[in-house]
């Protein structure tokens, strides 16, 4: 089992714009006023773009899909809310909060990464529980350890307990459950995604400790992650806010290993953070995602979805 691949699937934005639907729970979104729906749009392309430029600069396999022209998903560009990909072939679909966020959801996507050379033995369709009102939105509710075979999720709307416990059976993982929380005009509500206040690399973890309020779910945290052999790097909540917690590390030219966040992201970190973040990447690689970030509430781990499917 490895933790990084070369290979990630990115959606290229179409309709993109601030999505009502999800707003109510994920506090990170903002409406940009007196700027132009088309004007949003033009300039997350923009930032997709360069972002795309900047990890195939490094020698990662990027296969990009456009969104859907004809069909309302302001959201496409996170596509690892809907899909996973694992080294055993399998492949996991999952259910959305979010009714148009299930549109997302596309069978033409696993044709192209066939046609790819990838191969696919296996699907696990987790959407009927939409019907119940029970989501788990990929690794964005769940954040993996693929080494140690060890699945972590904090629970909100978004990430439904029972389902998550299902998913680590079927895909063999021990579940580590915890809650954590942001603070929202002086409240306490829960972080929609886990993968906004937590990463996994290697021989690292970024998390955001200051985000779990019960002291034996933090405890069960670190002593995980430290068994594990993980150096821990904890950020605080403004870092969070930036998303410092979004990144992702990944495998470029050479087999080296690179850790991909937005330059909001970076600019949060201090020096020493950056210093231990160096140790475990070859380099760290940094894309202005600002209206991503800012409309879609997700940045850039959000938009790649790993691929770990064996090679045909």
């Amino acid at each position: 089992m490895k933790q990084t691949t070369n290979s990630v699937l990115m959606i290229r934005p179409v309709n993109f714009r601030m999505n009502e639907q999800t707003s109510v729970n994920n506090h990170y979104q903002k409406v940009l006023n007196n700027i132009l729906p088309e004007t949003v749009n033009a300039k997350a392309q923009k930032e997709f773009d360069n972002f795309v430029t900047k990890l195939k600069g490094i020698g990662v396999n990027v296969i990009v899909v456009n969104e859907t022209q004809d069909i309302d998903t302001p959201d496409a560009v996170f596509p690892n809310n809907w899909v996973s990909f694992h080294e055993n072939g399998m492949v996991a679909i999952y259910p959305m909060f979010a009714e148009n966020r299930r549109l997302e959801r596309r069978e033409d996507i696993l044709l192209i990464l066939e046609e790819q050379g990838f191969k696919i033995t296996d699907i696990m369709d987790y959407t009927s529980a939409e019907d119940e009102g029970v989501f788990l939105e990929g690794t964005g509710s769940v954040v993996l350890d693929r080494v140690n075979r060890k699945a972590y999720c904090a629970l909100s709307p978004r990430s439904d307990e029972d389902l998550f416990v299902e998913f680590c059976e079927d895909f063999e993982y021990t579940p580590i459950i915890f809650n954590a929380y942001q603070t929202v005009k002086d409240k306490r509500l829960p972080i929609y995604h886990t993968n906004v206040m937590m990463c996994i690399g290697d021989a690292f973890a970024v998390i955001c400790l200051d985000a779990i309020d019960d002291k034996s779910e933090k405890k069960n945290v670190v002593s995980h992650l430290k068994n594990d052999g993980k150096e821990i790097v904890a950020i605080t909540e403004n870092q969070l806010n930036h998303f410092a917690g979004n990144m992702l590390q990944v495998k470029g030219e050479n087999n080296n290993r690179y850790l991909v966040m937005s330059e909001a992201a970076y600019n949060s970190l201090t020096s020493a953070q950056i210093e231990t973040l160096k140790k475990y990447n070859q380099t760290i690689l940094k894309s202005n995602l600002d209206t991503i970030e800012a409309c879609g509430g997700g940045s850039a781990r959000c938009m790649m979805a790993e691929i770990f499917l064996p090679k045909g």
